[in-house]
């Protein structure tokens, strides 16, 4: 970044940021993996909600959909969660980066930020459904393929042929 390029900034993600966050869904995912409005949103408004937006100049660079759940129980795409499922681990559900911002570290940046929060609030571990490919990326970020169960596995296989469940230790707020 030059001195004339404006700061990226990472804050909650917004009511206000659906629009953007839902057309850079539709760009990032396959049609089987994107969410409507609803289901999206419901994610936002959870208690323990980590879901963050990536902005320069006001602009969605990217976001992450990410919550306090059950351990080992993704909710199934498409679901439209309420309150009263306990916060245990820190459930990544999606990691999502505009062209125009891919290359910035914005992913990591995002994840940093969630642990940061999700840490302070006490929780040690985070889950996710590694789709399309990208376990790869999120080996980069400290996770790992974990062992799942039957009911597990097949909950991760309505994720897609390539879906990888995978884990990592938060790193203890300090």
């Amino acid at each position: 970044m030059t001195a004339d390029t404006p700061a990226m900034t990472i804050a909650a993600l917004r009511p206000s940021d659906l629009p953007a966050a839902l057309a850079l869904q539709a760009e990032s995912y396959p049609p089987f993996l994107v969410e409507a409005e609803a289901a999206f949103a419901s994610r936002m408004t959870l208690a323990a909600t980590y879901s963050l937006a990536a902005r320069r100049d006001g602009v969605l660079l990217g976001y992450l959909l990410a919550h306090g759940w059950a351990e080992q129980s993704p909710p199934p795409v498409g679901t439209v969660l309420a309150e009263g499922v306990p916060s245990e681990v820190l459930f990544i559900h999606d990691l999502a980066v505009s062209s125009a911002g891919r290359g910035l570290g914005i992913g990591e940046a995002l994840i940093g930020h969630a642990f940061q929060g999700a840490a302070r609030d006490g929780l040690r571990r985070a889950e996710l459904i590694a789709v399309e490919g990208a376990a790869a990326y999120w080996r980069r970020l400290g996770f790992t393929a974990a062992a799942t169960s039957g009911a597990l596995a097949e909950k991760v296989a309505t994720y897609g042929p390539h879906a990888c469940w995978m884990a990592r230790d938060i790193p203890p707020s300090g």
